[in-house]
C-alpha cells in the first residue's frame, strides 16, 4: 500500500472516528447543547477550509472571496429546499435537502466560471484584490434580490419587493422563514463527498498538473499543459464545494441574510487553511474543527474571550512557523527524516 493512500485512509479514518466519538456523546447525553449547536457550523467550514485549500494550497492561487461562493450557494439552496416544501409540496426532508446542496453547488459553480474566466488571468496580490472585490459584490447583489412563493410559481425581482405570493428572500432582510432541514449526519456526508472529491483531484492526473503549474507556470506551458483549463478546473471546484457548505449553512437557521458573509468570512477561512497548512488537507479539518469550538470554548473568559482567541491564534501560528517543532513534527512521518533535517538546518 502506497504512502499516499495510507494519508488517504488515516484523513477519512480521523473524520468517521470523530463522528462515530460525537454520535455516542449524543446518545449519551455526554455533549454540551452548545457543542451540539456548533457541529453543523463545524462540518461546514471544514467543507470551506478543505475546498480553499485546494484553490490556495493546491493551486497557488489567492483567493479572498470565497464567502462570496458560500452566499450563492446559501440563497439558491434555501430558495429550492423551501419551494420544493412549500411549493410543490415535497415532505421529505431528505430530498429537500438533497436538492439544496446540489442546486447551491451548481449556481456557485455558474459564478466560480464566470468570475474565473477574467480573474485568472491575473496573478498574485491582484488576483487576492479582484476575488475580494468580487465577494463583495456578490454580497451587494444578494442584497437587491427578492423572492416570492406563490403556489407552485417562483417570482424574481431586483430592487422590486413588490412580487406576488410569500416574500421568501426580502433584499437586505434576507431570506425569512426557513425550515431548518440540516443535520450533522448530512454535515458529515458533505465532508466526506468533499474529502473524495479534493483528495482524489490532488493525486488525479489533473492534479498533478494543477501543480505543476503551481510549482512553475512557464514550464509547465513548455510541455503543453493548459494554464487556464487547470486553473479553471480547482477554481470552480473550489467554488461548487463552497455553495454546498452554504446550502447547509443556510438551512441550519430560520433566517439568512447576505451580512452573514461578509469579508470577514473569506478571511476567516483563510486563517482555517493558513493555520492548518497551506496545502496540508488534514490539517485544514483540524484548524476549522478547533477554530470554530474555541470560542464556545472561551466563553468563560467573558470580555476577555476574544482576546484570549487571538492570542492563541499568535501562538499557534509562531509555533507553526518554528523550524525546531517543524523539524520535531516533521520527523515524525516515516521517510520525512531527511527532507526535515535539512529544513531545520536551513
Amino acid at each position: 500500500m502506497s504512502k499516499k493512500t495510507i494519508d488517504k485512509l488515516l484523513t477519512f479514518g480521523m473524520v468517521i472516528a470523530a463522528f462515530i466519538v460525537c454520535q455516542v456523546m449524543i446518545a449519551n447525553g455526554a455533549m454540551s447543547r452548545s457543542l451540539r449547536g456548533q457541529l453543523i457550523p463545524i462540518c461546514v467550514y471544514i467543507v470551506m477550509a478543505v475546498s480553499l485549500n485546494l484553490t490556495v494550497g493546491i493551486s497557488g492561487e489567492l483567493s479572498l472571496g470565497h464567502a462570496g461562493f458560500m452566499s450563492v450557494g446559501a440563497f439558491s439552496g434555501v430558495v429550492m429546499a423551501m419551494w420544493l416544501k412549500n411549493g410543490l409540496g415535497v415532505s421529505n426532508t431528505l430530498i429537500c435537502l438533497s436538492a439544496a446542496l446540489v442546486t447551491g453547488g451548481l449556481f456557485a459553480g455558474i459564478a466560480g466560471v464566470l468570475i474565473g474566466i477574467p480573474v485568472l488571468r491575473l496573478r498574485g496580490d491582484y488576483l487576492a484584490i479582484v476575488t475580494l472585490a468580487f465577494g463583495e459584490i456578490i454580497r451587494n447583489v444578494m442584497n437587491c434580490i427578492y423572492i416570492s412563493i406563490e403556489g407552485s410559481s417562483l417570482h424574481f425581482g431586483f430592487v422590486n419587493p413588490k412580487l406576488p405570493g410569500k416574500l421568501l428572500v426580502n433584499g437586505p432582510a434576507g431570506a425569512t422563514g426557513v425550515a431548518k432541514m440540516s443535520t450533522f449526519v448530512m454535515g458529515f456526508v458533505l465532508v466526506m463527498i468533499t474529502l473524495l472529491v479534493v483528495l482524489n483531484l490532488i493525486d488525479s492526473r489533473s492534479g498533478r498538473a494543477i501543480m505543476a503549474i503551481r510549482d512553475s507556470r512557464i514550464a509547465a506551458e513548455s510541455v503543453g499543459l493548459n494554464v487556464t483549463k487547470y486553473k479553471m478546473m480547482a477554481f470552480v471546484t473550489s467554488a461548487v464545494l463552497a455553495g454546498m457548505a452554504g446550502a447547509l449553512y443556510g438551512l441550519n437557521f430560520s433566517t439568512i441574510t447576505a451580512s452573514k458573509f461578509k469579508f470577514d468570512t473569506s478571511i476567516l477561512v483563510l486563517v482555517f487553511v493558513v493555520l492548518g497548512g497551506i496545502g496540508n488537507i488534514r490539517g485544514s479539518i483540524i484548524a476549522a474543527t478547533l477554530l470554530t469550538v474555541l470560542p464556545e470554548l472561551l466563553r468563560a473568559f467573558s470580555d476577555y474571550r476574544m482576546l484570549v482567541y487571538a492570542i492563541v491564534l499568535i501562538l499557534v501560528m509562531l509555533a507553526t512557523n518554528n523550524p525546531t517543532l517543524r523539524t520535531f513534527f516533521s520527523g515524525l512521518k516515516p521517510g520525512k527524516k531527511s527532507s526535515a533535517a535539512k529544513e531545520g538546518k536551513q
